[in-house]
């Protein structure tokens, strides 16, 4: 069975299509024809029998307790074979076609109890000389006598076998036809999917800006699917746009600290130094290599949140108090301000605590103090996290892309970072379903799933996350 699941499964789609729609027309077909030729042949049994019992009825009173008819010429008249046997088969009496012959054997006799039995003789395939349909009762005068009344089935089994061969080549036909039909109709259906697949070929090959043609007037299954198909297409360019841009960004960032370590080192090696101008200069390739090994965490973190999915809960008002206060023992002059409420958040602790680091390292690199940070529930359905400071903030063109990758004003390029604070924070707001807004001097920027609160109007630089409440709202 297994051995023939394999060879079938590695048959063409339409040639198991068929198959499998043939071979179901099939057991209808069968189905029919059986139910048609029952009901035909019970019908014409049915008929047979009624003449047998007629006959019965007028043959027992005739029969005397000897075994013989007393009225042969009545009997005669019901134009049916008629014999009287003993318990030996034995005839002790006949009429009409049949002989002395006993139609029906001891074994059948023997089997006849107070009710009649009907025996059919004679084979119907193939065609019997004498096929008869025999009903055996004992007799009323003697139960040791049986009354065997026949008649003959030749119109009956010839209305069969003309039953069944027409049957047969009616059930041939259809099958022929519907076989046809659904040849026809698998392969209209699947040709869309090979066209699909023509075009996938060619995606392959390096054609990614080509779509799949799926027609605009139809609305089926395979239309549904090159929709989808072509959907993702289109987020696997964009995707691939992304890193593409991501990865010449990135080379250009990483250009630039590679290239101070190298002049620094050509720079050291030009003359005999001292052990203290050495040590200097180590110091100051130190900070190259810090800041090249800060660059690729971020770029590890940023790449880890884009795959990562953020599950879990969390309570925002915890995590921004051990935030701050971590962040205050660390850097006292910071003096960072909280203001902290009811907050929970359909996020993970970690990644809360990511998105408040970064944008506190953001504020502490970009802004000036004092710097506040407000965790409030200001609907039922929602979670505000905010991280304002008094620096000059960001110009109005700037607002909307801040968010990509390497974004940076002119004038924060002499500041250390490399403009991933806020692309990371996007990503991970991004994939919690909430949204991350840009606010100073009046303008906003949104970056994505809307919420239903106010943005903040105050002068401060404002960067506010809106975060789904979680299960417990």
């Amino acid at each position: 069975m297994t051995r023939l699941r394999a060879r079938l499964s590695r048959l063409p789609l339409r040639v198991r299509l068929v198959a499998g729609f043939s071979a179901a027309m099939l057991v209808v077909l069968l189905g029919a024809g059986v139910f048609v030729y029952w009901r035909v042949e019970y019908a014409l049994d049915r008929g047979l029998d009624t003449e047998l019992t007629q006959a019965t009825q007028t043959l027992d009173p005739l029969i005397s307790a000897q075994g013989t008819v007393s009225h042969r010429s009545a009997a005669e008249a019901t134009g049916v074979a008629w014999q009287v046997l003993d318990a030996s088969g034995a005839a002790l009496d006949h009429g009409g076609p049949a002989t002395t012959t006993g139609m029906v054997s001891t074994r059948q006799l023997s089997a006849v109890g107070s009710t009649a039995r009907t025996v059919d003789v004679g084979d119907f395939l193939p065609a019997s000389p004498e096929p008869y349909r025999l009903r055996v009762t004992r007799t009323s005068t003697s139960p040791r006598h049986y009354l065997l009344v026949g008649v003959r089935r030749d119109h009956r089994d010839e209305a069969l076998r003309e039953l069944l061969a027409q049957l047969g080549l009616a059930g041939l036909g259809a099958l022929v036809i519907t076989a046809f039909v659904g040849e026809r109709l698998a392969r209209a259906a699947l040709r869309p999917v090979e066209r699909y697949r023509r075009r996938a070929t060619e995606i392959a090959a390096g054609a990614i800006e080509l779509r799949l043609d799926v027609p605009a007037q139809r609305d089926d299954e395979v239309t549904r699917l090159g929709h989808t198909f072509n959907d993702m297409l289109a987020t696997l360019e964009r995707a691939l746009d992304r890193e593409r841009q991501f990865v010449n960004e990135a080379s250009h960032e990483l250009r630039t600290p590679i290239t101070l370590l190298t002049s620094r080192i050509q720079l050291a090696r030009r003359r005999a130094r001292t052990v203290t101008e050495h040590e200097r200069i180590l110091a100051e390739l130190q900070i190259d290599l810090d800041r090249l090994a800060r660059l690729a965490e971020q770029l590890l973190q940023l790449g880890a949140a884009s795959t990562e999915a953020v599950r879990g809960h969390s309570d925002l008002a915890a995590v921004a108090t051990r935030v701050v206060r971590q962040r205050n023992l660390a850097t006292p002059d910071a003096a960072i301000e909280l203001f902290a409420g009811t907050a929970p958040a359909a996020i993970p602790d970690v990644e809360a605590e990511r998105i408040l680091t970064n944008l506190l390292e953001n504020a502490s690199t970009h802004g000036s103090p004092p710097y506040h940070v407000l965790v409030d529930r200001p609907v039922r359905t929602w979670s505000r996290l905010c991280v304002a400071d008094a620096g000059p903030g960001m110009p109005p063109e700037l607002l909307v892309g801040a968010t990509q990758r390497f974004a940076r004003a002119d004038d924060a390029r002499a500041r250390p970072g490399a403009g991933l604070g806020l692309a990371l924070v996007d990503t991970l707001v991004e994939q919690a379903h909430g949204e991350l807004r840009l606010c100073f001097g009046g303008q906003h920027a949104s970056h994505g799933r809307p919420a239903p609160v106010p943005c903040a109007h105050g002068p401060e630089m404002t960067v506010t996350v809106l975060l789904p409440a979680g299960a417990d709202t």
